[in-house]
């Protein structure tokens, strides 16, 4: 037998309620429409005004006679008189000549009909707003405060670990919790407790929302899920009340899991910021970790929570005790990104030449989300080309189209410009592939799509999770070639080095501020400002502990970082200008060129392990490689320069 649903409720909203009174006020109305002012005569007044035939239009009705008489000032004015038993009074208005019609006087139905129905309305519409949402659920429709956390029965359940995918040690850390949910006599016969909280924290998109579905599936007990942001409304109190409201249906559903997404949306740090201490955000927060320490584990409830900011959590709330777990749910590596394309490639028509594991090293850095989005856009783009599977073609398109957006095949760009572009995107990829440290150079590209006009990509070798100083100068270096490749052909500059700018600035400022690798400043951590920021929840009081002249000190050295990668960018451009002129021209021709043909134009052999490039005899390009969609750069791995 299936559980009630507690959230199938009779929750009748203000603008029903609203409407349901103006029907009301209607319905009055419409029964007791006032009439217009009649005079009451007495029946010998009425019956001399017959006589004078000084009446007119009469209702002649078994109680009463109603119609117009002429007054003193000559006028026709209503009037009503009661009847009298008079049997002559149709003959006497005959012989006036005064027009009269009779009314059949109502039933003594029809007048208790007339005199109640409005009162039989009101109390219907009483018990409809009030008394029947308190039969259904035992709530006042004024149930505003009731939880919106929605609950899924478990046979409804179908999320599993099989899933999920690439986060092996994320679902290792959870079994426990599963087998605890199936067993829990097991742990308790030696001492072992259920964790009250478990909090899963990592990048959008990695997965943790399904994480906790798939948690709730194996075990096999009730979920209840619900946004942070729901329980905060401009009510005080609202969000304590839905708070408790959520794991008093908790318990009655024992054994369940409470999730809430977003969890800092609540959680963040109290007395921070701007304001008082006293808000309702906060209020809800102490709500939360008095149900934390409220129940036991045996009962069998566990709080899971995801969030992308750990670090703005109140202390208070993920301390041993609340929540016992912090899981980092990360970007997937190689495997795992293999691993999400094949459970989502399950539902879709694969050609036999598509390689996932191809497509996993294409997309560095890549989430579940992205993943899953690339697998649905190659579909879409398959069925728009009519074709029976998803080609490799597709998924390369698709990858490009979920991070840059569809090619701007409308988009005029005079001869000109377009030699500006191809200038900078092979100042790029020049200085890409001839810097010792940097990733290898997969394609170039002149074809605007989203934002870009043009963009230089480089795809690792394999993943990667540190980085060194060289390859950080090495990645400055290739961000300013694209301006000092336009500096370099036409002695001026334009505006598309301008995300090429920003990222300089963030890379050099991170080198020297926070990664100690200044010469001058050494192994030493400065602040950078963002922990003063009000809204990621620290304190006002916190302030810049760097003296005026260290803080100068930083910026020179910042300056040198920048000004020294640009001279060496500069000068690799110009010492390879014959090949670098030879890759313009061929961008201007092609569009696009892949690593083959660029490796053929500056005579180098291709890369095939991270290290140094090769020099080898330069050869022509013999023909045009095949036309395929070009593959966009990961934000992680890889750039995009405009």
């Amino acid at each position: 037998m299936k559980k009630k649903n507690p959230n199938n409720r009779s929750i009748i909203s203000v603008g029903q309620i609203i409407g349901w009174i103006v029907v009301f006020v209607l319905a009055v109305l419409l029964f007791n429409k006032p009439g217009v002012k009649q005079t009451t005569l007495d029946y010998s007044d009425f019956k001399q005004k017959v006589a004078e035939a000084a009446v007119s239009d009469l209702t002649v009705s078994p109680d009463t006679i109603s119609g117009l008489y002429k007054n003193e000032a000559g006028q026709f004015v209503p009037f009503k008189t009661v009847r009298m038993e008079d049997p002559g009074l149709v003959k006497e208005l005959s012989t006036a000549k005064i027009k009269f019609k009779a009314e059949q006087d109502r039933s003594w139905i029809g007048n208790i009909l007339f005199n109640v129905l409005w009162i039989f309305l009101l109390i219907g519409l009483w018990w409809f707003i009030f008394i029947r949402p308190q039969r259904s659920d035992g709530k006042s429709a004024m149930n505003f405060a009731r939880s919106k956390a929605k609950m899924q029965d478990p046979s409804q359940q179908t999320v599993t670990f099989k899933d999920v995918a690439g986060c092996d040690e994320a679902k290792e850390e959870l079994e426990d919790i599963i087998k605890f949910l199936k067993n829990p006599k097991k742990f308790q016969k030696l001492g072992g407790k259920l964790p009250k909280g478990v909090l899963l924290y990592g990048a959008p998109g990695t997965g943790k929302t399904l994480l906790a579905k798939a948690v709730a599936g194996e075990a096999g007990v009730s979920f209840f899920s619900a946004s942070a942001s729901e329980f905060v409304e401009m009510f005080v109190g609202v969000g304590a009340a839905r708070v408790r409201d959520l794991f008093d249906q908790a318990k009655n559903n024992a054994p369940a899991i409470i999730f809430i997404d977003e969890l800092d949306a609540v959680g963040r740090r109290r007395f921070a910021g701007i304001g008082g201490g006293h808000d309702e955000r906060e209020q809800t927060l102490n709500q939360l970790l008095i149900e934390l320490d409220g129940f036991e584990s045996k009962q069998g409830i566990i709080l899971m929570a995801s969030t992308n900011r750990p670090d703005v959590l109140d202390p208070a709330l993920i301390r041993p005790g609340r929540f016992d777990r912090h899981i980092s749910v990360p970007a997937p590596d190689l495997k795992g990104r293999e691993e999400i394309l094949k459970v989502h490639a399950k539902k879709v028509k694969l050609g036999s030449e598509v390689d996932l594991k191809q497509v996993a090293k294409g997309t560095p850095g890549f989430v579940g989300a992205d993943l899953a989005n690339v697998i649905n856009e190659a579909a879409i783009l398959a069925a728009r080309a009519d074709k029976d599977a998803v080609t490799t073609s597709d998924l390369d398109e698709a990858v490009e189209r979920v991070l840059a957006g569809p090619q701007k095949k409308s988009r005029i760009i005079s001869k000109h410009e377009q030699h500006v572009i191809a200038a900078h995107e092979s100042g790029h990829t020049i200085v890409a592939r001839l810097t010792n440290h940097s990733d290898p150079v997969h394609k170039v590209t002149i074809i605007p799509r989203g934002q870009a006009l043009g963009y230089t990509l480089q795809l690792p070798l394999e993943d990667k999770f540190l980085t060194s100083k060289s390859e950080l100068l090495d990645k400055l270096c290739i961000l300013l070639a694209g301006r000092a490749a336009e500096e370099i052909v036409f002695g001026e500059i334009t505006s598309g080095a301008s995300d090429d700018l920003n990222k300089t600035m963030a890379y050099a400022r991170k080198m020297v501020m926070e990664l100690g690798m200044s010469d001058r400043l050494g192994p030493i951590a400065l602040p950078n400002g963002e922990e003063n920021e009000v809204f990621l929840g620290r304190d006002l009081s916190r302030h810049t502990t760097m003296s005026d002249e260290l803080s100068r000190t930083v910026d020179e050295e910042i300056l040198n970082l920048i000004k020294t990668s640009y001279a060496r960018a500069k000068d690799i451009i110009i010492k390879h200008r014959e090949g670098f002129d030879k890759l313009v021209a061929t961008l201007l021709e092609k569009e696009v060129v892949q690593a083959n043909e660029i490796d053929e134009i500056l005579g180098l052999a291709p890369v095939v392990k991270e290290g140094q490039p090769q020099p080898t005899t330069p050869t022509p390009v013999k023909e045009e490689p095949k036309a395929q969609p070009a593959v966009r750069p990961n934000a992680q791995q890889a750039d995009l320069f405009e």
